[in-house]
């Protein structure tokens, strides 16, 4: 069987030749939408992270396709609906980091509550003051997490050891956890004007596309910090810039970002011919990351060598069961 495998690195080709050693493997560290379409022809396993844009114009050039094993949890960077179409089945990594992406969200929450960011910005120019950098406790303060799935629940774990009260918004309720954990399910209305802080932990659909909008911005407390560590759609940058600059939101702690993946490509679209409303885009994401009260990291949160190693286990297991006739984790 002929794997191509896309976006990888040195240290992660000996053990994905490990788990499929009876293969024709390829490797490649650019992106699938950048390779030679000769070079794809007969290509039965398309391996992927998120920055490869798995669309029509790339599927045709893979015409033996049977199978694309996304090594990420969201798969909006693929046609879907093309795949079908097309016979193409799809496997994800449904779960393989929840306390990971748990311990990053706290780190953008702390950088925030104790402007350690600035701190450090502050001491590298040689200045040693404090003025300023006066943050808060978390104990005591109420944490709204939206979307209490595998990663939502190790946020609450942590939050309960921090002292903090939590709010939670999921379309499942599970109310033995809750009283476990000691945490409340509330509507996001409430969520949203009773908490300090906000953290994202639902995935990216039409139907959450900006999920926080002018509209629901406005339910917040004024003073608020948002995380999102989730897909940087589930914001509206418009609505998080306004937030930003009249107070409402104190911060943001970002590791996704709206159009993210028009920032790496900037100078590539400013000399073609893009739509407008992608380099609008670009525009607004480069404003939020030069806030001062904006902490970012680049789509990171998934990134210990542990969770790592957890991804490529997981998708060496979706091609061997897609191999063996008994397919796991297929998208729906």
């Amino acid at each position: 069987m002929r794997i191509a495998f896309f976006e990888v690195h040195d240290w992660e080709t000996a053990h994905l030749r490990e788990g499929l050693a009876d293969h024709q493997i390829s490797f490649h560290s650019g992106k699938a939408q950048e390779a030679d379409g000769t070079a794809l022809q007969d290509v039965e396993i398309l391996s992927v992270f998120i920055y490869s844009r798995v669309d029509g114009r790339l599927l045709e050039s893979l015409p033996r396709l049977r199978l694309i094993a996304t090594r990420s949890t969201g798969y909006d960077h693929i046609d879907l609906k093309t795949c079908r179409g097309r016979s193409v089945e799809v496997a994800y990594v449904p779960s393989y980091g929840e306390n990971t992406v748990a311990e990053h969200t706290f780190a953008l929450i702390l950088s925030l509550s104790r402007h350690i960011h600035k701190s450090y910005v502050r001491v590298s120019q040689g200045n040693f003051s404090r003025e300023g950098l006066t943050g808060f406790d978390l104990k005591g303060k109420t944490l709204g997490v939206i979307g209490a799935g595998r990663i939502g629940l190790h946020i609450i774990k942590i939050a309960r050891g921090f002292g903090m009260e939590v709010l939670a918004c999921d379309v499942r309720q599970d109310s033995f956890l809750a009283e476990l954990l000691n945490f409340r399910y509330v509507p996001v209305e409430y969520l949203l004007a009773n908490s300090d802080i906000i953290t994202l932990h639902m995935p990216y659909l039409p139907s959450t596309h900006h999920f926080l909008n002018a509209e629901r911005m406005a339910l917040l407390r004024k003073g608020t910090l948002l995380i999102n560590t989730a897909r940087g759609g589930l914001v509206d940058t418009e609505a998080l810039l306004k937030a930003l600059e009249n107070g409402t939101l104190a911060g943001a702690g970002l590791d996704v970002l709206e159009g993210e993946q028009y920032i790496s490509e900037e100078q590539e679209m400013l000399r073609s011919g893009q739509p407008i409303e992608a380099l609008q885009q670009i525009v607004r994401d480069q404003i939020l990351l030069r806030r001062e009260n904006v902490v970012f990291t680049p789509h990171n949160a998934f990134n210990s060598r542990e969770a790592l190693l957890r991804i490529l286990d997981v998708t060496v297991d979706n091609i061997q069961g897609f191999l063996n006739g008994s397919p796991i984790n297929l998208v729906g």
